[in-house]
């Protein structure tokens, strides 16, 4: 009777411990056997702890929720222009096509197929002003842009800047996700950034990276540089798109890489989201963006010229031309002039004489400090308004 009533026991011991284990406390039973992560799993099904849940929830470097806030306001631009095919004129000599017969292809009129290309650009507004990059819509005929819920619209140019590569676009649309401007000024290198846009025309797509430097300039891109380099992955069909931080915020507008092979080597460059944001006022205000200008030459002080014209070191911007009749000219700048301020504001390079005399108001007084026969003096000039490019740097 003692071994039948043992034999009992324990058989319904087994089949509580496996079917319902948390009676038992968790002190005995198989799943205590087996070890604590089955129980917590098997508490976790009855909710008496939380292990499942846990293992889903973002880990702690995931920027999903900045992805998520940003890629909604990311855009695809489609363009197309149509080409005037160039004819050789020996194509419509009848002698040559006689000799070489057919291989060549027979000469086309002055209108040609259209050709297309794509670019990223980012909603900025609610009314349907869309950031992008000069580049990316130059010479288009029509623009075209898809959003990242499907939707598409016909798009009209607001205005371009080419010195600084930016363009503004406008569509008609209702319930546009606008993007949320970022502080640029407070990024430290290392901060982590979000590269997002149309690369290769896959898609909407998003790589991460760093800030690696800020305040890039004298790369020769555009005429006014203040450039965040990252090495988030930035590849053609990128320009225009969007660099976010990490809470989704913009932070610059994607527009150019480094790269011998056309792929993205690690070495990209936005511009300053604070700079997009002024260019895109002028632009709406104005429809340009009207810039200080006062008809010098500017090179930068390396030291063959410091030592030749005897300067202390190679701050500075020298003036090696001057527009006749042109602000600087009246004023009395001499080409030999080295700039070292403007308004107070230390000049370091080209690159810092043409953005601080940019930032003037045309019709204001500036006073520039110059380095002339080695003794320094200050000149009062009368800012004019700096022309149109004709044509971009890029």
């Amino acid at each position: 009777m003692f071994a039948q009533i043992t034999t009992l026991l324990l058989a319904v011991i087994f089949v509580v411990s496996t079917l319902k284990p948390h009676w038992l406390g968790g002190a005995f039973g198989l799943a205590a056997l087996i070890g604590p992560d089955s129980v917590l799993l098997e508490q976790a099904e009855n909710g008496q702890a939380s292990l499942l849940q846990s293992t889903v929830a973002p880990p702690a470097s995931s920027l999903r929720e900045a992805a998520a806030r940003a890629m909604p306001s990311v855009v695809y631009i489609f363009t197309s222009q149509k080409q005037k095919k160039p004819v050789h004129p020996f194509l419509n000599d009848p002698l040559f096509r006689r000799f070489f017969g057919d291989q060549f292809p027979t000469p086309r009129g002055e209108d040609g197929e259209e050709a297309a290309g794509l670019g990223s650009g980012v909603i900025v507004s609610p009314q349907g002003l869309i950031l992008t990059n000069h580049h990316v819509i130059e010479g288009a005929d029509q623009i075209e842009v898809a959003l990242a819920d499907g939707r598409k619209a016909q798009a009209r140019v607001v205005g371009t800047d080419p010195e600084t590569d930016l363009a503004l676009l406008r569509i008609k649309l209702d319930k546009l996700p606008a993007i949320q401007f970022g502080r640029p000024s407070e990024l430290q290198v290392g901060d982590t950034v979000l590269a997002i846009g149309n690369p290769f025309g896959v898609g909407l797509t998003v790589t991460r990276g760093i800030v690696s430097a800020l305040g890039r300039t004298q790369l020769n891109i555009n005429t006014f540089e203040n450039f965040i380099q990252t090495d988030a992955a930035i590849n053609p069909g990128n320009s225009g798109g969007a660099l976010v931080d990490a809470f989704g915020n913009l932070v610059g507008i994607n527009t150019a890489i480094y790269s011998r092979s056309g792929g993205s080597m690690g070495i990209g460059f936005a511009i300053s989201a604070d700079m997009a944001r002024l260019v895109m006022e002028g632009l709406i205000k104005n429809g340009r963006v009207s810039r200080g200008f006062i008809g010098v030459e500017p090179q930068d002080v390396n030291e063959d010229i410091a030592q030749t014209f005897k300067l202390p070191d190679t701050q500075g911007s020298i003036i090696a031309g001057l527009q006749r009749g042109g602000p600087a000219d009246k004023a009395g700048l001499q080409v030999g002039d080295v700039v070292v301020a403007v308004n107070t504001k230390p000049i370091r390079n080209t690159s810092e004489l043409l953005s601080n005399v940019a930032a003037l108001s045309p019709g204001n007084q500036a006073t520039l400090s110059l380095i002339r026969d080695g003794r320094k003096t200050q000149v009062l000039v009368t800012v004019a308004e700096r022309p149109a490019a004709r044509t971009p740097r890029r």
